[in-house]
């Protein structure tokens, strides 16, 4: 995932691997290397573990989304997944945003009970996905389901989805009741078009990129229930990259 930011004066390149591993469900299914380049000349500057990198960008973008895009008085978040993304969702979820109550399912309880006891603050664990969403505000999707978790049935309305997981064109985490009933927003049109199993197979339209809205150039509809398809883009790693090498040489 290679990237040029002439604001940010930063080249990257990310290098990942997916492995699904049965047999340990606890190792991470994604590990990420980036390297940070002098774009001027092309000397490596840095070698950054990409995975702390990939997980906070995702849960920043999908925060963004999130403001943009939840009802008004948001209370209750339900969080599908209990991995990686669900501890960085829950971490910059809670603290920009001021949830009465935040719910959490997992196919495995124990994940979720796991989870529910190595964060800061209450976290309700729900037996079943339908438990954990019916009557919520925003949901987060963060799971390696390949088939749909979430259906519109559950959802109520003007809720605010973000759906992370499922990156791959034959990979739902929603149903079409869900995709076809919400205003769809993505990161990127030509990406979720190619890799997005829960736009490619619904057939849903894109109503906006998340860029266009906070460009002003389309409208941010949160009177609406709202899905955003989040499959992360190399610029978002070059940014953050470029972040945490300015700290670190500052010394901070």
């Amino acid at each position: 995932m290679p990237a040029y930011s002439a604001h940010e004066d930063a080249l990257t390149a990310k290098l990942v691997t997916f492995y699904e591993d049965l047999a340990d469900p606890s190792a991470p299914s994604h590990r990420a290397t980036l390297l940070l380049f002098d774009p001027s000349n092309g000397a490596l500057r840095a070698v950054m573990d990409g995975s702390v990198i990939t997980a906070k960008r995702t849960a920043a973008v999908s925060a963004i989304a999130t403001k943009l895009l939840m009802p008004a008085d948001s209370e209750v978040l339900c969080i599908l997944g209990a991995g990686v993304q669900a501890y960085s969702h829950y971490e910059i979820f809670t603290a920009l945003f001021s949830f009465k109550e935040v719910r959490i399912w997992n196919r495995t309880k124990e994940r979720a009970e796991k989870f529910a006891h190595s964060v800061d603050g209450p976290v309700r664990v729900c037996s079943s996905a339908q438990e954990a969403v019916t009557g919520a505000d925003v949901i987060v999707t963060v799971t390696m389901a390949t088939k749909p978790i979430l259906h519109g049935k559950w959802v109520k309305p003007e809720a605010h989805i973000n759906a992370v997981g499922a990156s791959r064109p034959d990979w739902r985490e929603l149903d079409d009741d869900v995709m076809r009933n919400s205003v769809l927003y993505v990161d990127s049109r030509e990406a979720a078009l190619r890799e997005s199993g829960d736009v490619i197979l619904s057939g849903a339209k894109i109503f906006a990129e998340l860029g266009e809205v906070l460009l002003g150039t389309k409208p941010a509809l949160r009177e609406k229930t709202t899905v955003f398809k989040s499959l992360g883009m190399a610029i978002e790693d070059t940014v953050a990259a470029k972040l945490v090498f300015d700290a670190w040489s500052a010394g901070s």
